[in-house]
């Protein structure tokens, strides 16, 4: 039986932010919501914190990828929850209420933009955006069963959205089928001509890291896609190991997180739900040394990586290393999932890459996503290759 509205607990509290279509266009007769860290001009932007919507006014207009949307014909239905300052990957809201995982409902729907991530899986809505730091697309579209997109760093602009950490930041969406993903692609991104119909590139320690059941499952659908395109290649990326990988990726969010939200939370003291005031105390005592020790990483890990996507090739690897944690996991283990998460979502991350995740199973019950990533720039190529292999495996494409 299909989930209502209420139970899937997706949209921000209060008025609707609801917008007619500015203009018939390539998305016309398509709902869409926003998670609510875009303005929308008129309405208020609240990123997930009562005080942050205290101590901040009505949007005075609205954020540019919004408007191309309405432009496009979409219709916006309203704003979907985020955890607090998008800081968090399980898509917890004390104050707004954490939405429904409608297609595992006893577990959580992944952050930080659980609530656009509930809304397109629970069918409220054709599309969804959200934004994407250290995996808050890629994470919900895995949890949730669904196809997600993160673009190159600063392929799409966002101006009239929140920061958390720059240098990081990308918007992104969702669908329930490939093929709107590359339409929305398509109106959203330019495209340089290139194409990404290279190898695929096997990132053993991301599939090393994996939970054993899901990396089973995904080896099923690799062997499955291998059929068709030749053996992927097995290389390994990070003698560092991944947990260097993530101690570099956390340092140098939490200097930026700091940078961009650390006067606000100063002056305001705000009110935060539980774990919340302890990343951005943890964000606040970062030692400087540390997130340069991160940003060099970032320069040499782009070396290692780019020239091996610069001939068109794929990397492969599970979106996720975990099925959704459920509801009732204990604060240890959701932290232990964050470890093992970050790790391999900063393989695009720290790159500017563009990364899709294909909605391709299930274990225990809870969706997982298979991901490909293509070098910064070729975001289109990645959503035209990955519409071809979700028709190849059989998915709504």
């Amino acid at each position: 039986m299909p989930w209502t509205e209420e139970q899937i607990g997706a949209y921000v509290p209060g008025p609707r932010a609801a917008r007619a279509p500015m203009a018939p266009g390539p998305l016309s007769g398509l709902d869409f919501a926003v998670k609510d860290l875009f303005d929308v001009s008129g309405a208020q932007t609240g990123y997930g914190n009562p005080d942050w919507e205290r101590t901040h006014p009505a949007a005075i207009t609205t954020a540019p990828i919004v408007q191309s949307l309405l432009l496009a014909g979409a219709r916006l239905t309203g704003k979907t929850k985020t955890v607090e300052l998008a800081f968090g990957l399980t898509g917890e809201n004390i104050w707004h209420g954490t939405p429904l995982n409608p297609n595992a409902p006893n577990r959580f729907p992944g952050g930080s933009s659980c609530g656009s991530a509930a809304a397109v899986a629970g069918g409220l809505v054709d599309f969804a955006l959200g934004s994407d730091t250290a995996g808050s697309v890629r994470i919900p579209a895995s949890y949730c069963g669904l196809f997600g997109f993160r673009p190159s760093h600063g392929a799409i602009s966002l101006a009239g959205a929140r920061p958390l950490a720059p240098s990081l930041d990308t918007p992104g969406w969702f669908t329930r089928d490939a093929g709107l993903l590359a339409r929305i692609g398509a109106l959203l991104l330019a495209h340089d001509g290139s194409a990404v119909n290279g190898p695929l590139l096997r990132v053993e320690e991301a599939w090393i890291n994996a939970e054993p059941d899901v990396a089973e499952v995904l080896r099923a659908t690799l062997t499955q896609i291998e059929a068709e395109t030749g053996r992927a290649l097995s290389l390994q990326l990070v003698p560092e190991g991944l947990t260097t990988m993530y101690d570099h990726i956390r340092c140098l969010q939490a200097e930026e997180v700091w940078a961009s939200l650390g006067e606000w939370v100063d002056a305001t003291q705000p009110r935060f739900g539980p774990r919340v005031s302890e990343r951005f105390l943890a964000a606040k005592a970062m030692d400087p040394v540390r997130a340069a020790a991160g940003r060099a990483f970032r320069q040499t890990w782009r070396a290692r990586l780019l020239p091996l996507l610069a001939g068109g090739a794929v990397l492969v690897l599970p979106t996720s290393p975990c099925v959704a944690p459920l509801l009732t996991a204990a604060p240890l283990e959701q932290n232990a999932v964050r470890e093992a998460t970050i790790a391999i979502t900063g393989i695009a991350g720290l790159a500017g890459a563009p990364e899709v995740t294909l909605p391709v199973g299930q274990v225990r019950g809870a969706p997982i996503g298979l991901s490909f990533i293509a070098a910064p720039g070729r975001d289109r190529a990645l959503l035209e290759r990955a519409q071809s292999i979700a028709r190849m495996l059989g998915l709504p494409a």
